[in-house]
C-alpha cells in the first residue's frame, strides 16, 4: 500500500469497525431504543446476542443469528446497538447525534427461497443519519433522518419514535414505538421486482413510498454489578404497498432476542485518567492448525506452503484490575496489523479492536509472573487474507473482510526472568491471531464458516 492510500484505508477501516460494533435486532426497525438499557453513560461492555426473526420474503422462513455485542458510551463517541456515532450535543432534555447505522435488510445469503430465485441480490447497507431526542419525565421523543452512505440503495428514510423507561430494582423495561417513512427507492430496492426479474409467477412490481411501524418491548436484568441479561420482543408492521409485493410473505415480522452483557466499568478510568498506555509489537506466521488444537498445544506448526506472515502494533488501556479481588485484569486494545502475503496476492492492512482478560493467579506468579490471556473483538481487513480466501473458496464458502476476532495468549514478565524490577511490567510471550465468522451463525459477519490463524510472538510493555 502506498503512503498516500494509508489514510484513506484507515478512514474506511474506522468506519467499518464502527459498523462491526453494531448488531441488528430487526432488519428495518429502529433498535436504538434498546441502547439506553445496555450502554450506561461512561461505560464499556461486551456480550453476545441470539436473535430470531421471521423473514419478510416469501418462503425464506426464520432467520437466526448469533451476534457479538459491543457497547461503549463516551463523552462524545458512542457505540449503541445497531449504530455508532458522535454526540453533537447532549445537555439537559436535548440530544443531537450524528451516526452510522447498519441496515440489515437484504436477501438471505445462505438459502435462497424459490420466490427470489434468479433475482439480483439485494444487499445490506450503512446509513448516515442525524437524530434529535427530547427527554421528559413522560418519555422520550426522537426524530431521525437517514441516507444510504454506501450508495447501494441511494435511498432515504425518516423515523419518528417514542419510548418510555420503567425501572424497578434490578429490572429495566422500555416499550417503544417507531414510525418509518420509507422512500420509494428504499422499498423498490428491497421489495420490488424489476422487469428483467419477471417470471410467470413473479410479475413486475414496485411498491413506492410507504410507512412501516415497529412495536417493541426491551428489557434487562442486573445479575450483579457487572453482568446483565437482556432481551425483548417486537414486531415490524409492513406497509400494505410492501405486503402486496409478489416476493413478500403476507403478515407481520415478529422478532425475539436474548443475550447477556458484561459492563467493564467507566471509560473515564481507562481513557481520562493516568492509566498507563500499553504498547505491544508482534510478528507471526500462518498455520493450518485450528484454534482449538493450537491453544491446547496439540498443533503448533507454522510450516505452511503459503508461508504468509503478519506484523502488528497494538495500543491498549487497562479497564479493570483485579476483578472482585481476583487475579484477573481486563485491557482494551486497538491494533494495526500488516499482512505479508508472500507474493500470493497484494499485501494488505487489518484493524482489530478487542477486549482482553488476563489471569495471573498461578502458584509461581509471585516469583515469575505468568499471564494467560483471552481477547475477543472485531476485525476489519483491507482485503480478505490469502489463507482465508484459499480455504473458504475451496469449500465453496463465503468470505468477508469483517469478522469476529479472538486473541488467546500466554506470557511471562521479563523483569522477573532477569531480576529487574524496572521491567516487571514488560512481557514476552506467544499468541494466536484468529479471525472467524462464528461457525457461519452470524449474518452480520457474512455467514462465514471458517477463518484464519496466525501463531505469533510478542513483546508488551507499559509506557510510564
Amino acid at each position: 500500500m502506498t503512503a498516500d492510500r494509508i489514510p484513506k484505508f484507515l478512514a474506511g477501516a474506522g468506519r467499518l469497525l464502527v459498523l462491526a460494533f453494531a448488531f441488528p435486532l430487526a432488519a428495518a426497525a429502529n433498535t436504538d431504543a434498546l441502547s439506553g438499557l445496555l450502554a450506561l453513560p461512561g461505560t464499556a461492555g461486551l456480550g453476545v446476542m441470539i436473535r430470531s426473526e421471521r423473514s419478510p420474503y416469501l418462503g425464506a422462513g426464520i432467520r437466526r443469528d448469533l451476534v457479538p455485542l459491543y457497547l461503549y458510551d463516551g463523552k462524545r463517541f458512542f457505540i449503541h446497538a445497531s449504530r455508532a456515532g458522535l454526540k453533537l450535543s447532549d445537555e439537559g432534555r436535548h440530544r443531537v447525534d450524528l451516526f452510522l447505522d447498519y441496515r440489515f435488510e437484504g436477501f438471505p445469503s445462505d438459502r435462497i427461497p424459490a420466490s427470489l430465485a434468479g433475482m439480483q441480490a439485494r444487499e445490506p447497507t450503512t446509513d448516515l443519519g442525524v437524530s434529535y431526542a427530547y427527554r421528559a419525565p413522560w418519555g422520550t421523543l426522537k426524530t431521525e433522518f437517514l441516507h444510504d452512505a454506501l450508495n447501494i440503495t441511494k435511498a432515504d428514510e425518516v423515523r419518528l419514535g417514542y419510548s418510555y423507561d420503567w425501572t424497578s430494582g434490578r429490572w429495566r423495561l422500555r416499550p417503544a414505538l417507531t414510525l418509518m417513512l420509507r422512500s420509494a427507492r428504499l422499498n423498490d430496492y428491497y421489495y420490488g421486482v424489476r422487469a428483467d426479474e419477471v417470471t410467470p409467477g413473479r410479475p413486475a412490481y414496485m411498491p413506492g413510498t410507504g410507512i412501516d411501524a415497529w412495536l417493541g418491548l426491551y428489557g434487562s436484568y442486573d445479575i450483579s454489578a457487572g453482568w446483565r441479561v437482556l432481551g425483548g420482543v417486537g414486531v415490524n408492521l409492513l406497509d400494505s404497498v410492501v405486503r402486496r409485493s409478489p416476493i413478500v410473505r403476507d403478515g407481520n415480522r415478529p422478532t425475539v432476542f436474548l443475550g447477556a452483557a458484561y459492563d467493564f466499568g467507566s471509560y473515564h478510568r481507562a481513557f481520562e485518567s493516568h492509566e498507563p498506555l500499553i504498547v505491544k509489537v508482534l510478528h507471526g506466521k500462518s498455520t493450518d492448525c485450528n484454534l482449538n488444537r493450537t491453544i491446547t498445544l496439540r498443533c503448533t506448526s507454522t510450516n505452511t506452503v503459503d508461508n504468509t506472515r503478519i506484523a502488528a502494533l497494538e495500543l491498549g488501556r487497562p479497564f479493570i484490575t483485579r476483578v472482585n479481588g481476583w487475579p484477573l485484569d481486563f485491557v482494551g486494545y486497538v491494533s494495526l496489523l500488516h499482512h505479508d502475503e508472500n507474493g500470493l496476492q497484494d499485501n494488505s492492512w487489518q484493524v482489530n479492536a478487542y477486549m482482553k482478560a488476563y489471569y495471573y493467579g498461578f502458584p509461581w506468579s509471585d516469583r515469575i509472573r505468568t499471564r494467560l490471556g483471552f481477547g475477543a473483538g472485531v476485525s476489519f481487513a483491507q482485503r480478505v487474507p490469502y489463507v482465508e480466501g484459499r480455504d473458504l473458496i475451496r469449500r465453496d464458502g463465503n468470505t468477508s473482510r469483517l469478522l469476529n476476532y479472538l486473541d488467546p495468549s500466554i506470557d511471562v514478565s521479563v523483569g522477573d526472568l532477569i531480576g529487574s524490577r524496572a521491567l516487571r511490567e514488560t512481557y514476552v510471550g506467544f499468541g494466536v491471531s484468529h479471525r472467524s465468522g462464528i461457525f457461519g451463525t452470524s449474518r452480520m459477519l457474512g455467514n462465514v464458516n471458517g477463518g484464519s490463524n496466525y501463531i505469533y510472538s510478542y513483546l508488551e510493555w507499559k509506557m510510564r
